[in-house]
């Protein structure tokens, strides 16, 4: 039940943010606030178990959450040179898909799931397949040089900080 209400209560929190400014009751209609409330209730409750595994409440330390805001840069500023690369390829035609294998290391569901999803916003590569077993990741690549590439070469280090989020 606790898992449930946290979740709740950072739904309605993320929902409030990314509707502001668009009511006349403070910031939100009150209309919005009727549907965030009933919407966070839903998400608490399916999403208690995606958020606190176990009952393991690691996602409320306030340092995983700067850790993740600092994420941010890194991951955008490789969105932005992936975006530049694509469009390289795009124009010139020198591509050369396929799909490799990599290892994360990476030990929860969470952080695979954030690894597998940065992975696939960046443009030029896509998270085809998880190995459940050995929480390997199959990855579409718009650029294969070898077979075995190193893990910096397809998602820029994004283990290491999502080791320090979600582990």
């Amino acid at each position: 039940m606790k898992s449930a209400l946290i979740t709740a209560v950072v739904a309605f929190v993320l929902y409030l943010i990314l509707t502001v400014g668009t009511g006349n009751i403070l910031l939100w209609s009150s209309a919005e606030i009727i549907a965030g409330v009933f919407l966070s209730i839903v998400a608490g409750i399916f999403g208690r178990k995606l958020l606190f595994k176990n009952e393991d409440y690691r996602m409320l330390n306030p340092v995983r959450w700067l850790y993740f805001i600092a994420y941010l840069g890194p991951f955008l500023f490789a969105m932005a040179k992936a975006n530049i690369d694509v469009a390289y390829r795009v124009i010139t035609g020198r591509i050369n898909p396929g799909i490799v294998k990599i290892s994360p290391n990476l030990k929860t569901d969470f952080g695979i799931t954030m690894l597998g999803n940065s992975i696939t916003l960046t443009p030029g590569t896509l998270s085809v397949e998880i190995d459940e077993k050995t929480n390997d990741l199959y990855i579409h690549w718009i650029n294969v040089k070898h077979k075995e590439p190193e893990i910096e070469e397809i998602c820029n280090g994004f283990p290491k900080w999502i080791r320090r989020i979600a582990e």
